[in-house]
């Protein structure tokens, strides 16, 4: 395991935001999810170079937010002083071993959601990358995951029983215009 994905495991410190989305200060990541502050979060929605397949994985049980759901964006929260675009790389290399892709600004969503009965709010900067490449999962954060169709996932989507991260799922919907089930 990383040296940062060890101190991401601790009650680290995370970017906080108003609601407007703009940086504020800090707060030790357990105030941020215990208060439900404002957080933002970044990260890539990974296509195959010829558009037809997305890459979808399944997060960790262990993870502390959306543990066991599906998710075709590969993310995490913004460090402090870091910019969305910054975090969405650094997520994509952490996650699944992704490096030295062009990205491309995708959507951009403020989700005021709640997950395991406690409120989360979070400013959602997606990008889009490109990529036919081999994938690395970071087991801590990933069990598994393979290319999917844009029509497949879609008709998962559509399904609201499908175990999908509730905040890609408002992203894909309200961004892209996805019949996500919700």
């Amino acid at each position: 395991m990383s040296e940062r994905t060890e101190l991401r495991s601790r009650d680290e410190m995370l970017a906080i935001f108003d609601d407007a989305g703009r940086e504020i200060g800090t707060a030790p990541r357990s105030r941020v999810f215990a208060e439900g502050l404002w957080l933002a979060s970044a990260g890539v929605l990974l296509r195959s170079l010829d558009g037809r397949w997305i890459y979808v994985h399944r997060r960790s049980h262990n993870k502390e937010v959306f543990g066991g759901l599906h998710d075709c964006i590969a993310g995490g929260g913004v460090d402090p002083g870091e910019s969305p675009e910054q975090t969405a790389r650094r997520e994509l290399g952490e996650e699944l071993g992704v490096t030295g892709v062009r990205l491309s600004p995708l959507a951009r969503i403020s989700w005021d959601g709640s997950w395991a009965g406690r409120p989360l709010r979070c400013h959602l900067h997606a990008f889009e990358g490109q990529y036919d490449g081999p994938i690395r999962h970071q087991d801590k954060e990933i069990t598994d995951g393979g290319w999917w169709t844009e029509a497949s996932l879609r008709r998962r989507l559509a399904d609201p029983a499908w175990p999908f991260a509730p905040h890609s799922r408002a992203l894909l919907g309200a961004s892209l215009g996805w019949a996500t089930g919700r």
